[in-house]
């Protein structure tokens, strides 16, 4: 079967539509069901309406990925601007603290610990907690706004209300098939496929000072506008052999700072899944961010500044390359 990816693009002559990406080239998914007359894709479809039906699309994705290899006319990758792949997604759930190696150093590099837990101890005791936590803890799951949803190559505006705006690379997984209550052992026929998401963050924007009590405030913090660069496209599940054996790795202005792979991941996608929809229903098109890496800004005490070129790839999935650019009054 021919590897393919989906995404949503656009370019000179072209307007906003679905495609598919075989290798280096870009085919628009419109001028393949044309040239094929493939009945299982509707004329004019989005990856989030081929979701909604994927698994009747999957078929006949593939059969029209076989023609875009074989040299149906397409685009060269460079030559199209990669919107988000689902554009947009119904909902977005973040998955927070979910790799061990990323929450060990936060903890050290912030000093959160018990009162008399101090220096090298700091480190075993949260080396504890979450071996602790992932015996018999849960998932931590927090929502994002659609509006934070960007391309993967679009320009990160940095608000004027934070000092440190802070990266997490991190694995999508993409829904394909909803539903409420869903259990573990079932859990990953729902996925549709990876991508890959940059859960940008300010990180003197979470603690709520005014209200001690209140703990964190997500809305501020990561929901702000451009906070989810999405793509450059979505690779469907069949074609990620192991989801947990994927590479991670962003640079900031080629100093490489995040650097991991998805097996320090602490509570599976199937967990994650399982965990999601016994309190909210997932549909098709739904976004959950499974968890970031070690190697954020806090630990380096370095955030994004106007002008940082950021570039994040998980293996498999492609790449991001997004310019920062303080805002302007």
């Amino acid at each position: 079967m021919t590897s393919y990816a989906l995404a949503t693009v656009s370019a000179d002559g072209l307007p906003k539509q679905a495609a598919i990406v075989v290798d280096d080239k870009v085919v628009p998914l419109e001028a393949l069901v044309a040239a094929s007359g493939e009945a299982g894709i509707a004329r004019g479809a989005s990856v989030l309406s081929l979701l909604e039906i994927w698994d009747a699309a999957e078929p006949a994705l593939a059969r029209l990925a076989a023609s875009a290899a074989s040299g149906a006319a397409g685009l060269d990758i460079g030559q199209v601007h990669f919107h988000p792949p689902v554009d947009l997604p119904r909902q977005i759930f973040c998955t927070g603290a979910n790799y061990r190696t990323h929450v060990v150093h936060m903890m050290v590099d912030t000093n959160t610990a018990p009162e008399g837990v101090e220096g090298e101890g700091i480190r075993a005791w949260a080396e504890k907690m979450m071996d602790d936590r992932l015996a018999t803890g849960e998932p931590y799951v927090f929502t994002k706004p659609i509006t934070t949803v960007a391309g993967a190559n679009d320009t990160l505006i940095l608000p004027a209300n934070t000092t440190k705006p802070d990266w997490e690379l991190e694995l999508a997984v993409v829904i394909g098939r909803g539903g409420i209550r869903i259990p573990r052992e079932a859990a990953m026929e729902h996925v549709a496929g990876y991508a890959i998401v940059n859960d940008v963050s300010a990180r003197d924007l979470i603690p709520r000072t005014d209200y001690k009590l209140l703990g964190t405030d997500w809305l501020r913090s990561k929901g702000q506008e451009g906070f989810l660069p999405f793509g450059p496209y979505m690779v469907p599940a069949r074609f990620i052999a192991d989801p947990y054996a994927l590479r991670i790795r962003l640079s900031v202005e080629g100093q490489m700072m995040q650097d991991e792979t998805t097996a320090d991941m602490m509570f599976d996608i199937a967990r994650q899944i399982e965990y999601i929809s016994r309190y909210s229903r997932l549909l098709p098109g739904d976004v959950i961010c499974t968890g970031s890496p070690a190697g954020n800004g806090t630990h380096y005490n370095r955030f994004l500044q106007d002008g940082d070129l950021m570039i994040g790839e998980i293996d498999g999935l492609g790449a991001q390359r997004i310019r920062c650019e303080a805002a302007r009054a």
